[in-house]
């Protein structure tokens, strides 16, 4: 089992930039792959970005993609998500996912650990 809790969330302006984290405890990181979720007001969870267990690939919705990068670094049990050129439309709550699976996914009910979530908040 592992826990996982993200941070790095706040309030940006459009066209801004933040760095969200996902420290993992409990069992290593690297036998996960990772995802990052997101979920506005209102709204259903919508899948992000997801990562291979090595690092090795990732992937992408097509809101995100050039915009935003999934990494990891699992010396540390951390997966990070690099935003840049934010738009309200980010605006959300943002949420890292563990997966068992070896294989990219990204439907929610394939992932089997979640974290609590970090407020993303951009304005315009």
């Amino acid at each position: 089992q592992v826990q996982l809790v993200e941070s790095g969330g706040g309030l940006m302006q459009a066209g801004g930039s933040l760095r969200l984290s996902c420290a993992a405890s409990g069992r290593t990181a690297s036998y996960y792959s990772m995802g990052w979720f997101r979920q506005a007001p209102g709204k259903e969870r919508e899948f992000v970005a997801a990562i291979s267990r090595s690092g090795g690939n990732t992937y992408y919705a097509d809101s995100v993609k050039g915009r935003f990068t999934i990494s990891r670094d699992n010396a540390k049990n951390t997966v990070y998500l690099q935003m840049n050129s934010l738009k309200p439309e980010d605006t959300a709550g943002y949420y890292c996912a563990a997966d068992r699976s070896m294989v990219l996914r990204t439907t929610l009910s394939e992932y089997d650990y979640w974290g609590q979530g970090t407020q993303v908040t951009v304005s315009s």
